[in-house]
């Protein structure tokens, strides 16, 4: 019998004007600790996030998601950052904040294979 995985996952959301409150799911990031395993994934919906707002600097908006990206993957060699295990660099992704893009709080699941609860989960609530 495969041994089940506990994981964390949490959603990645633009907030195109931060005091409507009003927010675009377009990401998740999904971690386990036992597994060292942390991997993040966005898409951005242009169309959609311009019904929101047609302020946005959407090529700013990519570069700063991509970040998430190369935090996961400890692509930041020279940054304090890439000195942090998986969950340190979890906890980071995750913390609170007044920015325009924002993390969910965190949820927690059990799942036998990662990758693919990492994509169902990325259907599920970015596409």
């Amino acid at each position: 019998m495969q041994e089940k995985h506990l994981y964390e996952y949490a959603v990645i959301r633009v907030l195109p004007k931060v005091e409507r409150e009003e927010f675009i799911n377009v990401g998740v990031i999904l971690f386990s600790k036992r597994s060292k395993y942390l991997r993040s994934k966005f898409l951005v919906n242009e169309n959609k996030l311009k019904l929101f707002s047609t302020e946005l600097d959407i090529e700013s908006l990519r570069k700063q998601l991509e970040t998430f990206d190369k935090i996961c993957a400890g692509s930041f060699k020279r940054e304090p950052i890439a000195s942090m295990d998986v969950a340190e660099r979890f906890r980071w992704l995750t913390a609170v904040r007044s920015a325009s893009i924002q993390t969910s709080r965190p949820h927690p699941g059990l799942a036998d294979d990662l990758d693919a609860t990492f994509n169902k989960l990325f259907q599920e609530l970015v596409i």
